[in-house]
């Protein structure tokens, strides 16, 4: 008698074990797997779609002259 109520306890443990904690916590983990490669997926797609613009933008050549003078400003004590 007594053993079967320490088996019957051990499987209710077992049982809670699995299905709440076990459980949730690789489902919860794969999520956040699937979520990160998710992101990541996205920011390598901004990313070429970035370079892509880059490339295709003109580019500002060294030989353009500021638009306004530049006045150094010294602090009058």
């Amino acid at each position: 008698m007594m053993r079967i109520l320490l088996f019957a306890l051990l499987a209710w443990l077992l049982y809670n074990l699995i299905f709440r904690f076990i459980l949730p916590v690789y489902k919860t983990s794969r999520e956040m797997k699937q979520k990160f490669r998710e992101m990541h997926e996205q920011m390598q797609e901004k990313m070429k779609q970035q370079q892509k613009y880059s490339e295709t933008s003109p580019q500002k050549t060294a030989s353009q002259k500021p638009a306004g003078d530049y006045i150094d400003f010294e602090e009058i004590k």
